[in-house]
């Protein structure tokens, strides 16, 4: 069994937050892969179902991000896992928008929601970092993490969310690297636009020679003799 956890805030308020994106993985991965209904369990919503051969539960806590470490030591608890089994997606502000990596272990850089986690069960769990950017200036993180993502945002939103519910299978087997090759395909899809250079030895399209002049007819020769005339 794997516990997949997301990290965010509850509430209508906060649904498109930044801080959020970890809930936003796990709600795309529910609704793609047909899990069971979000129920209240563990001081937070969760829900099972099967991700390949392995069944997974995933756990989004509503005790706010700064205690997110008890609901997750509750559900650690009830199912008997070891921290090997369990993963955290959560907003990662030291990597730029849309970009994502896969670590194990580790300290938790300030992010309040993992220090939680840390405190009640050690760090020694699977993490998502999900790449928020960051503002610019420490004293502006708050108010960054907690803004809605702007409208320009979605496209980019949109194919991290569906890159990470393509390799959640994959992800829940163990294979990092494959997980991160399906999202890879949707945030940075190989694109041939036709207006660069040919690679290296490709074959070329000859281009058609223009079209050769319509053959003079015989008044046109006469005109040529004698001038054009009125």
């Amino acid at each position: 069994m794997r516990l997949f956890v997301g990290l965010g805030n509850p509430g209508a308020k906060y649904a498109g937050n930044r801080h959020n994106i970890g809930f936003m993985a796990l709600d795309r991965i529910a609704a793609d892969h047909g899990f069971g209904p979000w129920k209240k369990s563990h001081q937070g919503l969760a829900c099972e179902g099967r991700l390949g051969l392995e069944k997974v539960v995933l756990l989004k806590p509503e005790t706010f991000m700064n205690l997110s470490g008890q609901s997750v030591q509750s559900a650690v608890s009830f199912y008997k896992l070891g921290l090997k089994e369990v993963t955290v997606f959560h907003d990662e502000l030291d990597l730029a928008p849309g970009k994502i990596r896969v670590k194990t272990g580790g300290g938790h850089a300030g992010h309040n929601g993992l220090r939680s986690i840390h405190q009640h069960l050690g760090e020694a769990y699977h993490r998502v970092r999900l790449g928020i950017g960051h503002p610019g200036h420490k004293d502006a993180v708050a108010a960054y993490v907690l803004h809605d993502f702007a409208k320009s945002d979605q496209d980019w939103l949109d194919d991290l969310m569906r890159g990470i519910s393509d390799g959640a299978v994959a992800l829940a087997a163990g294979d990092s690297a494959k997980f991160l090759n399906a999202v890879s395909l949707r945030t940075a899809p190989a694109r041939n636009s036709g207006t660069g250079p040919a690679p290296e030895g490709a074959a070329t399209e000859a281009k058609p020679a223009p079209p050769a002049p319509p053959a003079a007819s015989p008044f046109d020769r006469l005109r040529g003799l004698f001038g054009k005339g009125n």
